[in-house]
C-alpha cells in the first residue's frame, strides 16, 4: 500500500522488492525455469526437489534403476534449461545400481557408464548440466556431456562427502533464482569449505 492508502502497481511492488527470479513466480508465472532431475540411488531425489521448488522451479524427477533407463532420461527431448545428475561416481564414471542376475544380462552397459559410453547416446543440447557423484568432474566426463550440447558442465574433481553433494546443487540454485550469474554462483559455493571447492565449471 502507498503511504496514502491507494494500492500499489503490482510491477511498481514487486520492482520495490530485493531482486530474485522469484518474482515471477509472484506475478504470477507458475516457475520462473526447468530442473530435469535424474536421480540413480542417491537418496537425495526427494528432499533436492523439494528444495529446487521452493525456489520458484519447475521440476521432474526421473529415478534410474538400471542402465536402460538412464539411457532413455539421458537420450530424450527435453525443454528444460537445466538437468541435474544426482548420482555416485567412481574414476569419472558414473556407478550404475547393482541388479539381480536375470535383469543385469540385459543392460547395454554394466557397472558403471564411461564417458565413451555417454558420447553414445546422451543428449543434452542447451542446458546446463551439474552431477554430484564422487570423481564426476573428471575432465574426460565433462568433455562427453559438453560433447552431447550441454552449454556447461558442473561437477566435483574429488569425492566430497554425503551432505556437501546434496548442498551444492541446492546453493548454486539458490544463487541462480538471486539473479547471479553461473559463475558467481560456483565461486560462492567455493567460498563454504574445502569440500564444495571441488566442483569444477567447464564450458565448451
Amino acid at each position: 500500500m502507498r503511504d496514502n492508502g491507494e494500492a500499489m502497481d503490482e510491477h511498481d511492488y514487486l520492482d520495490s522488492l530485493r531482486p530474485s527470479r522469484i518474482r515471477e513466480v509472484q506475478a504470477g508465472a507458475l516457475s520462473w525455469t526447468q530442473v530435469d532431475i535424474i536421480d540413480i540411488k542417491s537418496g537425495d531425489g526427494d528432499a533436492v526437489r523439494t528444495g529446487l521448488e521452493r525456489f520458484g522451479i519447475r521440476t521432474r524427477l526421473t529415478r534410474v534403476g538400471q542402465a536402460r533407463h538412464l539411457v532413455a532420461a539421458l537420450s530424450e527431448d527435453s525443454a528444460a534449461e537445466f538437468l541435474l545428475l544426482l548420482c555416485h561416481g567412481d574414476g569419472g564414471s558414473i556407478v550404475l545400481p547393482e541388479l539381480a542376475a536375470e535383469i543385469e544380462c540385459h543392460q547395454p552397459f554394466h557397472g558403471a557408464v564411461t564417458p565413451d559410453e555417454i558420447s553414445g547416446f546422451a543428449r543434452c543440447d542447451g542446458r546446463l548440466v551439474i552431477a554430484t557423484g564422487c570423481e564426476t568432474g573428471h575432465p574426460a566426463l565433462a568433455q562427453a556431456f559438453l560433447d552431447s550440447g550441454a552449454t556447461a558442465y558442473i561437477a566435483p574433481t574429488g569425492a566430497p562427502f554425503g551432505y556437501a553433494s546434496y548442498f551444492a546443487p541446492l546453493s548454486l540454485f539458490y544463487d541462480l533464482t538471486e539473479r547471479r550469474g553461473i559463475d558467481e554462483a560456483v565461486a560462492r559455493l567455493h567460498d563454504h569449505d574445502e569440500e564444495l571447492r571441488m566442483w569444477r565449471l567447464y564450458r565448451p
